[in-house]
């Protein structure tokens, strides 16, 4: 009976050892660190509110429910992605009211929205709305195996409401800096740059609390691969951070890792003080734009920049690299 016992034993063993996965992760042990200044353009996944208005004392969008952050999705039940979708649907309805299927925190809803006309006699949704944002950032890495990128260590959102943008796709493209705003105390400075939407790298496919991703399209870089560090393996002390002040230039600055957080943070993984003087008479610490600047410890890329502590810019926040990746791979 123990013998039976024991090979039974020694059966669940074996087939638990090798049920272990070796390597449950695809990208790569070495990446290509970033630093170029890119610029982004994410187009919603169908039409934003971003605010209403009366027509004639009326608010048609109040009437109907409907506020800042809800997304339409169709107008009689047929799908809208843009705003010339949506005109087109409410023009062809040939009717003062039109059934608005739309997105609030994550579920679907229906309105009835009425058409008022105003002095013109032009009929008015009482709606603000957009279908795309458009701004600037910076390159973390890009994965020179699968050329998946990432970028900005954080997600975008849409500045009138305040949430993240739910996008159904975008592109990055070639960007160039041209001046320098620098923070104050209270008051983060930023990065001016201009871009060239015909010059895409890179297309978008999500905007996530970690960043922004997608597929790298154009030639790779020719630059050098760092080892992608464990937070574990990440230490207290000197590193760099690589980001672009002026034209395409991107330059190494040093900084100082003061503190590591322990916990389950999205992207304010550690926190870094700026001590290159260079960096710290243009900026006055970390700016606007800068938020995706690859941090180097070693031969090591451990993050990327998030965040400015807004009331001591010589600080920041920086995510860590593996948390960027592995929300790349999803």
């Amino acid at each position: 009976m123990f013998f039976k016992n024991f090979k039974k034993t020694c059966i669940t063993l074996l087939l638990t050892f090798f049920i272990i996965p070796i390597n449950a992760l695809a990208y790569s042990e070495r990446i290509i660190a970033g630093g170029e200044n890119i610029g982004i353009t994410l187009n919603s996944s169908g039409v934003l509110i971003v605010g209403v208005y009366k027509v004639n004392d009326t608010s048609p969008a109040t009437e109907a429910g409907l506020k800042s952050g809800d997304i339409i999705t169709t107008i009689n039940k047929e799908e809208v992605d843009t705003i010339e979708d949506m005109a087109e649907k409410i023009n062809a309805a040939g009717s003062q009211e039109v059934a608005v299927g739309y997105l609030r925190d994550g579920k679907n809803r229906t309105a009835t929205l009425k058409l008022y006309k105003d002095d013109n006699d032009v009929y008015k949704t009482g709606l603000y709305v957009k279908d795309s944002v458009t701004g600037i950032g910076t390159l973390t890495f890009i994965d020179p195996e699968t050329k998946i990128f990432g970028a900005l260590g954080h997600e975008i959102q849409e500045q009138t409401t305040g949430k993240i943008l739910e996008i159904k796709d975008g592109k990055i493209f070639d960007s160039t800096v041209t001046g320098v705003i620098p923070s104050s105390d209270g008051t983060p400075g930023e990065k001016k740059a201009e871009y060239d939407v015909t010059k895409t790298t890179g297309d978008v496919s999500s905007n996530t609390t970690q960043g922004v991703f997608g597929k790298y399209t154009s030639e790779l870089p020719n630059e050098d691969t760092y080892n992608v560090a464990e937070p574990s393996e990440i230490k207290l002390g000197k590193a760099k951070i690589k980001t672009v002040l002026n034209g395409t230039e991107i330059k190494e600055y040093e900084i100082n890792i003061t503190k590591i957080n322990k916990d389950e943070q999205k992207n304010k993984n550690f926190v870094f003080e700026i001590t290159d003087k260079e960096l710290l008479d243009k900026t006055n610490g970390v700016i606007q734009g800068m938020s995706g600047s690859p941090i180097i410890q070693g031969d090591n890329i451990v993050g990327a920049v998030t965040h400015v502590v807004v009331d001591n810019p010589h600080k920041g926040y920086g995510i860590f690299i593996t948390n960027m990746l592995e929300e790349a791979e999803k």
